[in-house]
């Protein structure tokens, strides 16, 4: 698990080199401001976990996006998020979870406006650990599996290059349960955009 999860982090930077790299040529290619643009976002996230009992619990972290718009309002995203509950429901077992998605992003903005709306849909892995996760067969510690992210949210542009960010998203995690190994999850989050 321990060399999937690295794996998965070098990935993940590579990815967000590249856009970086592929936002710094839109701009160097002379593209108009509308058309390219990359951004880097930190928010700090809640999130609205279900157990397999039906219960709840609320989950704190943050994430960091990564987004190069580069075809009018479309654009990709990376997003590289971390969420920690040290006392579930006051049964002493904690939870921490990253995620790691990637996918695409349309956004709009009204003329003349100082702020932004997109939609995106992403997909990509989740590791969870420091837990205590139930199979039907045992017990264990960590796990990973398949990750979905969709959701949207809005901009709203400080100054050219500084802005802050609202963003809700539904997030399917794929890890083991002792029924459907599914698991649902409301993710809000507010932070700051750096936009290049």
């Amino acid at each position: 698990m321990r060399g999937q999860f690295s794996t998965l982090l070098l990935v993940s930077a590579m990815a967000m080199t590249a856009l970086a790299a592929c936002g710094q040529a839109h701009k160097s290619a002379g593209n108009p401001e509308p058309e390219t643009q990359f951004d880097l976002a930190f928010t700090f996230n809640a999130a609205s976990a279900n157990q397999v009992g039906g219960s709840r619990f609320w989950m704190e972290g943050a994430s960091l996006q990564a987004h190069d718009r580069f075809y009018g309002g479309w654009g990709m995203v990376a997003d590289i998020a971390g969420l920690h509950k040290a006392n579930i429901n006051s049964t002493g077992v904690g939870l921490d979870m990253v995620t790691t998605v990637f996918g695409p992003r349309y956004t709009w903005r009204p003329a003349h406006q100082r702020f932004n709306l997109y939609g995106q849909g992403l997909v990509g892995e989740v590791f969870a650990f420091n837990t205590i996760i139930p199979t039907k067969s045992a017990a264990i510690t960590s796990d990973n599996g398949l990750a979905v992210l969709a959701g949207g949210g809005m901009n709203l542009h400080a100054t050219p290059h500084i802005g802050l960010r609202v963003e809700a998203d539904w997030l399917r995690t794929k890890l083991a349960n002792t029924t459907t190994n599914v698991q649902n999850s409301v993710r809000a989050g507010a932070g700051i955009v750096f936009r290049f």
